[in-house]
């Protein structure tokens, strides 16, 4: 497709009809069906069905769909880049990618460190789950991406940033007050309680499934999540204890709910990852140190 068909085919996929279309990139209406046309010619299939004015994409259309809005995406980047240009300010931006649990509290507080130091950058953040982090990363979507215990990627270098440990989230009111220990609570003890359980393809997930198996310890899961902080807000709701990593646990209401170290003691790792092949540009080593900086002040 040329650029001029993936003009014409956003703006028919965003207004619906061949008149619309034309008001919105200001051009005539038979233009826009003559572009149409020739673009289905070169592609060699519909992209719209066409019915009492209305043109419905086809299922080649919506795939195609996703790809034509990133592109557009980019092409706002390079517009505003331009216009930097234009007016002799140019920016720095710095992309980055993280887990939802470092996105509450440690890279927020590493974000406000940075920004001290390069006020003239632009930061963008995307929380995701740690497959898509590392998608993103090897597709060179971001400089750096943060995670907690991901698997070994041999195109990702990887620096450990912290060892942390899990803790539990107990609602307040749920137990009585002499099994509330400061010291910790036993994974035995949470056999006969409640429990908001992590999804078993999350890393954590797998690392608390496999302690259970362990310690021999069945659990009885009143609802599964996928995010750490998902399950902090079920825990913080009353509805069971939440085992969470230690960033996570840092953004607890000490109002709603009791954080507690979980007994045996587990330890995940928080890592920086960044292409193997690329070295880190001096903004993501900035903000990767700025990330070693927050988890030691707030863990």
């Amino acid at each position: 497709m040329r650029l001029r068909h993936i003009e014409v085919f956003n703006a028919v996929m965003q207004t619906g009809s061949v008149s619309a279309a034309a008001r919105l990139i200001n051009v005539t209406q038979p233009a826009v069906s003559r572009t149409l046309q020739h673009a289905e010619l070169q592609l060699g299939f519909a992209l719209f069905e066409r019915a009492r004015g209305r043109l419905t994409p086809t299922n080649e259309a919506m795939a195609l769909f996703p790809h034509v809005e990133k592109l557009y995406e980019q092409l706002d980047e390079v517009q505003r880049l331009a216009a930097g240009l234009r007016h002799g300010a140019v920016t720095d931006r710095l992309q980055v990618l993280t887990v939802f649990a470092l996105s509450r509290e440690v890279l927020p507080h590493a974000v406000a460190g940075f920004r001290k130091k390069y006020p003239q950058v632009q930061v963008t953040v995307q929380a995701l789950h740690t497959p898509q982090v590392v998608s993103g990363l090897l597709l060179q979507e971001a400089d750096v991406g943060f995670v907690i215990s991901s698997a070994g990627q041999h195109a990702l270098e990887r620096e450990s940033l912290a060892e942390v440990d899990m803790h539990c989230i107990v609602p307040k009111g749920l137990l009585p007050p002499s099994r509330i220990k400061p010291a910790g609570m036993a994974l035995q003890d949470l056999a006969d309680l409640p429990v908001v359980a992590l999804d078993a393809r999350d890393p954590l997930g797998m690392r608390i499934n496999q302690a259970c198996r362990e310690h021999g310890v069945g659990l009885s899961p009143v609802v599964t999540v996928q995010t750490y902080h998902a399950a902090l807000s079920m825990a913080e709701y009353g509805l069971g204890i939440a085992i969470v990593d230690g960033c996570t646990a840092s953004a607890a209401d000490p109002r709603k709910v009791h954080v507690l170290p979980l007994l045996p003691r587990i330890t995940v790792s928080v890592n920086a990852l960044h292409l193997a092949q690329r070295p880190s540009s001096v903004l993501a080593r900035a903000m990767t140190q700025e990330m070693r900086k927050a988890l030691r002040e707030l863990l």
